[in-house]
C-alpha cells in the first residue's frame, strides 16, 4: 500500500521536531561559517532552500529513469547546476553579500543536508511530496541560521540587519560589543546553546547515554 502523503506534518516537522541542524546535525559547516550577520544568514538560507526544493522536484520527476549505479552522480550534477545559477544571480544582484559568503554558496553542492534529502526522500517519492519535504527542511535549516545569525550580529555589533539596536559605548551608549561573537568559535557556542535549549524543552530529542552506570549492589547480610 502506498504511503499516505500528509502535507502539513511533512512541511512543519523539520522546523523544530526534526530540525536538520539542531537534531540531525546536518549542514552545520555553512551554518557556522555564514552567521556573522543576519543578512548573510538569510541569503545562505534562501539559496540552500531554493536549491534543495528545486533539486528534490527534478530528481523526484526522473527518479524512475535514474540507474542506481549512477544515481549520486546524477543528483550532484542537478544540484551543482542549480548552485551555479544561484551563485551567478548573487554575484550579479547582491555582489557585496556574495563576496561575504565567499565559497560557501558553491559548497551547497556537497552540503550533506541537500544530498541527504534527495537521496533519502526525493528518490523514493513523487515530485510534490519531495518538494514539500525539501522546502520544510530548508525552512528548518533557515530557522537555525536566522536565530544564530541574529544573536551573533546583535551581541557582536549591537546591530540587526545593519540597524543599531544596542547603543555602543563608542557612541555614548551602554553596550560594549562582544567581539568574540564575530569569531568562528562563537558559532559553535551558539549552536551548542541552541541544541541544548531545544532538547531541554523537548526531552525526547535527547540521545540515550552510551553508558549506563551499574546499579550499586546491596551489601550481603
Amino acid at each position: 500500500m502506498a504511503e499516505t502523503f500528509r502535507f502539513w506534518p511533512t512541511l512543519t516537522e523539520p522546523l523544530v521536531r526534526q530540525n536538520p541542524v539542531t537534531l540531525q546535525i546536518l549542514g552545520i559547516c555553512s551554518a557556522l561559517a555564514v552567521t556573522t550577520s543576519l543578512a548573510t544568514a538569510l541569503t545562505m538560507s534562501a539559496s540552500l532552500t531554493v536549491v534543495l526544493t528545486l533539486s528534490a522536484g527534478l530528481i523526484a520527476s526522473i527518479r524512475r529513469h535514474i540507474p542506481d549505479t549512477i544515481r549520486l552522480i546524477v543528483q550532484i550534477v542537478i544540484i551543482a547546476s542549480l548552485v551555479i545559477v544561484i551563485d551567478q544571480l548573487l554575484q550579479a544582484y547582491l555582489a557585496e553579500i556574495s563576496r561575504a559568503l565567499s565559497v560557501f554558496v558553491g559548497l551547497i553542492t556537497t552540503n550533506c543536508l541537500v544530498l541527504g534529502r534527495t537521496e533519502a526522500y526525493a528518490r523514493h517519492h513523487p515530485p510534490l511530496p519531495a518538494m514539500v519535504d525539501a522546502f520544510g527542511n530548508g525552512l528548518g535549516y533557515s530557522l537555525a541560521l536566522i536565530v544564530i545569525g541574529t544573536l551573533r550580529e546583535l551581541l557582536g555589533k549591537g546591530e540587526v540587519f545593519g540597524y543599531e539596536v544596542l547603543a555602543p559605548v563608542s557612541s555614548g551608549g551602554w553596550f560594549t560589543p562582544l567581539n568574540l561573537m564575530l569569531l568562528p568559535p562563537a558559532a559553535f557556542f551558539m549552536l551548542g546553546l541552541l541544541v541544548w535549549a531545544i532538547r531541554s524543552a523537548r526531552p525526547e530529542q535527547a540521545e540515550a547515554p552510551d553508558h549506563v552506570a551499574p546499579m550499586p549492589r546491596e551489601p550481603a547480610e
